[in-house]
């Protein structure tokens, strides 16, 4: 989703990115008080997301019913891998926030960072090493790793086309990337997750819309 704090409007800034936070939805997954099941299910807890001063909590779909989101969803999972996904982002709720983290992505992707360009990427520290804090695309990036489901590929060139790019940048696309340098873009640039879209899910006819000035031209080719 596009988040609207002061920290949402750095990370859209620094990944050249329309989003700013990501959650995951786990449903009837998520473990809910009695006065919790009481409630509307757009009330209910059904998102695993982190938040800055709160940490790994649960939210509502509701919370972000006024949010520009996109909805991205792994495609081919088995029910088991699914289901370790799930598992592992709901046995997370408590965790703190990682500010360190947030300082090794700000040094990621500085424009002009004043180190040599092949420099740059070894230079960066995998987060605060400390199991116990997260941030909201990194622990979601953690829970696939945990399965082995890819998020954005490693790219391996094949014979005839190593030539067309440079042997630096084939370092780059070789590179291993730690699940703490996701980014909530990486989630819609993916290959691998299916961006939804809940008007066409839903059923989408282009006939029953209704246009600005529809009525007043179907009077007048009635009255000729």
């Amino acid at each position: 989703m596009e988040g609207n704090a002061k920290v949402s409007t750095a990370i859209k800034y620094l990944t050249q990115s329309t989003w700013s936070h990501a959650a995951m939805f786990v449903g009837a997954h998520m473990p809910l008080t009695e006065e919790q099941r009481a409630l509307p299910v757009p009330e209910r807890p059904q998102l695993v997301e982190v938040n800055l001063g709160e940490g790994c909590v649960s939210a509502p779909l509701g919370k972000y019913a006024t949010y520009n989101t996109r909805i991205c969803r792994p495609v081919g999972l088995t029910a088991e891998d699914r289901e370790a996904v799930v598992r592992f982002m709901v046995s997370r709720l408590g965790l703190r926030y990682d500010l360190k983290n947030i300082f090794d992505m700000l040094r990621y992707f500085l424009p002009t960072p004043p180190v040599p360009v092949r420099w740059r990427r070894r230079m960066i520290a995998f987060g605060s090493g400390d199991p116990t804090r997260a941030i909201c695309s990194t622990l979601i990036a953690q829970a696939f790793e945990s399965i082995r489901y890819p998020i954005l590929p490693d790219i391996e060139p094949t014979p005839g086309h190593a030539r067309a790019v440079s042997r630096f940048s084939r370092d780059e696309i070789l590179h291993i990337r730690h699940h703490s340098l996701f980014t909530p873009r990486d989630f819609d640039l993916s290959p691998y997750f299916r961006v939804v879209k809940p008007t066409l899910e839903y059923g989408f006819d282009y006939k029953r819309l209704t246009w600005e000035g529809g009525e007043t031209e179907s009077r007048e080719t009635d009255d000729a």
